[in-house]
């Protein structure tokens, strides 16, 4: 499609946004709006999903026969076949009088599912058999009657995941997908969060006789950065509380602050920025997570590299650190070492610092508090296995304290005859 034909969709049905994907889920729906397909939208809740179901109507064969919007999830489980496929006179206690339901009204028509997700079993079934034979059975009844009828689906939910979990039949799944439509979440349509907020603001401006209300730069970069958990339907409704709450008409970013839930805030990364020419800004998430990623992985090579210099080389003097790290590690009053209890294991336990001096607790193995991350940081010299590691543990704290069996044990928080039989088992002189 043409830029002008989107546009006068967009114009038509009221849809503000000039992003890509947006552009992309409506020319969709209107290519496949002359066939009779059967199209299932997904997308998050509050993205506007309402929307896409009229522009294929509204573009199909069927614009002059009925149109029924149906909210799955709304209807109890107990009636919800009855509204659906209709019923008899009684078939169910209550049923005084016999029932048409929405498919036999839409006849000729749209019938728009939405939250199809939500539906039970049991009505899954009957809803199938209507796609791929166009009939069903009125609840009570044993006559089938036929339906001409487009099935335009849509759901919040992952429905690859719900069909692997048994909440909904795969079959029923496929024969609704014919034609998927991905509406955008407002977070990966950046662009327009701006221009909804002004339509928005002007919208309840004209709405509540007031003057429209205005954000500040500040606040733009915070209204576009945020979250949006709720998608459009949330920025609509925080552009409302502000429009009628707010005497001040320009809103600064403490403002707006005090509107957006905390819980969508924390979502976004903390970004730190360098003075000069160092700093830098990012176009979008996927730029930020690759830095955080890039930094954490920069982070641990120096800390390998650092605990790997301290092991070989016993005459490092830790108290002057010569990394972020080491300074970090000096700044704590307790450290932790890995001992082994008497079924063998690895545990961690306290360590005042004054009790024992930082370069003995560095240069022992015991400053490595897992044998898989002891292994990983030696793994490009000899490799050494947990009796290894054990082994050499045993010998350094007996050298310790110069063979005394009693007090190596009190250290290595084992028996003395746990300790008499690992010595034996080792070969340990």
């Amino acid at each position: 499609m043409q830029q002008s034909e989107i546009q006068a969709v967009k114009q038509r049905f009221g849809i503000i946004g000039s992003s890509e994907l947006l552009n992309r889920a409506i020319d969709i729906a209107v290519q496949v709006a002359p066939t009779d397909l059967s199209v299932l939208i997904t997308g998050e809740s509050g993205v506007g999903k309402e929307n896409f179901p009229q522009i294929i109507h509204y573009y199909s064969h069927r614009k002059h026969g009925p149109y029924i919007a149906v909210n799955c999830g709304a209807i109890p489980e107990g009636t919800i076949d009855s509204e659906l496929f209709g019923h008899e006179k009684g078939s169910f206690t209550g049923a005084t009088a016999d029932r048409k339901g929405y498919f036999e009204v839409a006849d000729g028509g749209t019938i728009f599912l939405d939250e199809v997700g939500e539906l039970p079993l049991s009505t899954q079934v009957r809803l199938l058999r209507v796609l791929e034979a166009g009939e069903f059975i009125k609840v009570g009844s044993s006559k089938t009657q036929k339906t001409n009828v487009r099935v335009v689906a849509a759901t919040n939910l992952n429905m690859t995941q719900a069909t692997r979990d048994g909440k909904f039949r795969e079959d029923l799944f496929y024969r609704l997908n014919t034609v998927p439509i991905a509406v955008p979440a407002l977070r990966e349509r950046r662009e327009d969060i701006v221009l909804l907020f002004r339509k928005f603001a002007s919208d309840f401006a004209e709405k509540y006789r007031m003057p429209a209300i205005r954000l500040t730069e500040d606040a733009k970069k915070l209204l576009v950065n945020y979250y949006w958990n709720g998608n459009v339907r949330q920025l609509k409704n925080i552009t409302e509380q502000i429009s009628v709450i707010e005497q001040q008409r320009e809103i600064s970013i403490q403002i707006l602050q005090s509107y957006l839930p905390n819980d969508d805030i924390e979502r976004l990364p903390a970004l730190f920025f360098k003075s000069g020419n160092d700093s830098k800004t990012f176009n979008s998430e996927r730029e930020i997570l690759y830095q955080v990623l890039f930094d954490m992985k920069k982070d641990m090579n120096d800390l390998k590299k650092l605990v790997h210099d301290l092991m070989n080389d016993p005459q490092v003097d830790v108290q002057q650190p010569e990394s972020n790290y080491q300074t970090k590690f000096l700044a704590h009053n307790e450290s932790f070492i890995s001992t082994p209890n008497n079924s063998g294991e690895f545990k961690n336990d306290k360590v005042n610092r004054d009790s024992k001096p930082y370069s003995n607790i560095y240069n022992d193995v015991e400053t490595i508090q897992d044998a898989e991350e002891y292994h990983e940081i030696k793994n490009d010299h000899k490799p050494l296995t947990l009796e290894d590691m054990e082994r050499q543990m045993i010998k350094q704290t007996l050298d310790k304290h110069k063979g005394k069996r009693k007090m190596a044990a009190v250290e290595l928080q084992i028996s003395e005859r746990t300790l008499y039989r690992k010595i034996k088992e080792y070969g340990i002189e």
